[in-house]
C-alpha cells in the first residue's frame, strides 16, 4: 500500500480525534457552565440561611475534638451524643442572653415604677450630676427645666410620635422571630454536622483532593486551626475578662454589674473594645458611687485588657495559627467591618489561607 493510499484512512482518523476533542471540551464548558448555575441557585435559595450555616459549622468545628473525645471515652451512641453537645452548644449562648433578659425586665419594671412617681412630683436634681467635673451646671440647668416639675412624663409623652413607636416595635418583634427562627435552623444543622461529621469530613477531603490536590486540604487544615485558635484567643479570654472585670465591678459596688460585666465580655471578643465598655462602667461608678471606685475600675481594667491583648491573646490565636498576631488582628477587625460579629472568624479563617498559599508559592519558611 502507498503512501497515498494510507493518507486518506489517517486524515479521517485525526478529524475523528479533532471531533472528539472538540466534544470533550464543548462538555466540559457545558458541565462547568451547569455546576455555575446550580452552585449559584443553591446560594441563592440559602440565603437567608447562610449565616445560621456558618455559625453552625463553626461550632461544629469548635466543639469537634471535644465531641469525638466524648464518644471515645464513654462509648455513647453518635445520636445521642449529637443531641447533648447540640443542646450544650444553645445553653451556653441562651444563657447570658436570658440572664441580661431578666436583668433588663427587672430594671424596666424598677425604672417605669420610679418614673411613675417621679412624674407625679417630679425629678430633683442628682447630686451626683451637680459634682460631675465638666458639663454638671448645663445638665443641672436642662435637668431643672424639663425634669423637675410635676407632670413631665406626660410632656415628654406628647412628643413622641406614637404611629412611629409602633412601626419600631413591629419592625423589632418581626426581627426577633426572624433572629429566633436563624438560631433554631443554626442548631438543627450543628445537630446534623455533629451526626454526619465524619462521613462530611471524608468526603469535603475528597473533593479537596480532587479539585485543588493535596494543597487543598492543607489549607483546610489552617482554616480550621484558625477558627479554633480565634475561639481560644477571642470568645474565652472575653469571657475571662468579663469574669474578673464582673468581680471588680460587685466590689465597687457599681450599679448592674453583671450588665456591665456581660456588656465587657461581649466588647472584649472585639480586641481593645473592652476599654468602652470599663470606660462606661467607670463613668457610671463615678456618678453614683464615687470618683475612688471609678478610679479602681480603670486601673484594674487597664491591667487586664493590656494582659489579655497583649499576651494570653496573641500566644493563643498565633500558636494555633502559625502566622503573625497583626495579619490575625486584620483578619478580626476587617471580618467585623464585612461581616459584622461573623467576621470574627470568617476574617482570620481567609487569612490563613491566604499566609498558607503565599507561603506556598513562595516558599517562605513556616516561621516568617
Amino acid at each position: 500500500m502507498t503512501d497515498s493510499q494510507r493518507q486518506p484512512g489517517l486524515d479521517a482518523i485525526l478529524a475523528q480525534g479533532a471531533s472528539l476533542k472538540d466534544a470533550s471540551w464543548r462538555q466540559l464548558g457545558a458541565s462547568a457552565l451547569a455546576c455555575a448555575l446550580l452552585i449559584g441557585a443553591g446560594v441563592y435559595i440559602l440565603s437567608g440561611y447562610l449565616h445560621a450555616l456558618a455559625w453552625a459549622l463553626i461550632f461544629a468545628v469548635a466543639v469537634w475534638p471535644l465531641y469525638t473525645r466524648f464518644r471515645r471515652r464513654y462509648h455513647v451512641s453518635s445520636e445521642v451524643t449529637a443531641l447533648l453537645f447540640t443542646t450544650l452548644v444553645g445553653v451556653i449562648v441562651l444563657a447570658p442572653l436570658a440572664l441580661l433578659a431578666v436583668d433588663a425586665l427587672v430594671e424596666l419594671r424598677q425604672l417605669l415604677d420610679y418614673a411613675r412617681d417621679s412624674g407625679e412630683s417630679g425629678l430633683p436634681v442628682p447630686e451626683a450630676v451637680q459634682r460631675l467635673p465638666f458639663g454638671g451646671a448645663w445638665i443641672a440647668q436642662w435637668w431643672t427645666e424639663n425634669l423637675s416639675h410635676a407632670g413631665w412624663t406626660k410632656d415628654l409623652l406628647k412628643q413622641v410620635n406614637t404611629a412611629s413607636t409602633r412601626e419600631v416595635g413591629a419592625m423589632v418583634g418581626a426581627n426577633a422571630i426572624r433572629r429566633t427562627m436563624l438560631f433554631i435552623m443554626c442548631l438543627l444543622s450543628l445537630f446534623f454536622l455533629l451526626l454526619y461529621g465524619e462521613s462530611v469530613a471524608s468526603q469535603s477531603r475528597a473533593v479537596s483532593h480532587r479539585l485543588f490536590g493535596a494543597r487543598g486540604e492543607f489549607v483546610a487544615r489552617q482554616m480550621i486551626a484558625s477558627v479554633r485558635g480565634t475561639l481560644n484567643g477571642l470568645v474565652l479570654v472575653a469571657i475571662g475578662e468579663g469574669l474578673v472585670m464582673t468581680a471588680v465591678y460587685l466590689v465597687t459596688h457599681t450599679p448592674h454589674p453583671i450588665l456591665f460585666g456581660a456588656l465587657t465580655a461581649f466588647a472584649a471578643m472585639i480586641p481593645f473594645a473592652a476599654a468602652v465598655a470599663i470606660g462606661l462602667a467607670a463613668l457610671v461608678a463615678a456618678v453614683t458611687v464615687g470618683v475612688a471606685a471609678a478610679v479602681i475600675i480603670i486601673a484594674i481594667g487597664a491591667v487586664v485588657v493590656f494582659f489579655a491583648d497583649h499576651f494570653v491573646r496573641p500566644k493563643l490565636i498565633g500558636s494555633a495559627t502559625k502566622m503573625p498576631f497583626i495579619l490575625v488582628l486584620l483578619g478580626i477587625l476587617g471580618g467585623v467591618e464585612s461581616f459584622e460579629l461573623l467576621g470574627l472568624f470568617v476574617g482570620p479563617a481567609i487569612m490563613a489561607a491566604l499566609v498558607s498559599l503565599w507561603r506556598d508559592l513562595s516558599s517562605a519558611p513556616a516561621d516568617i
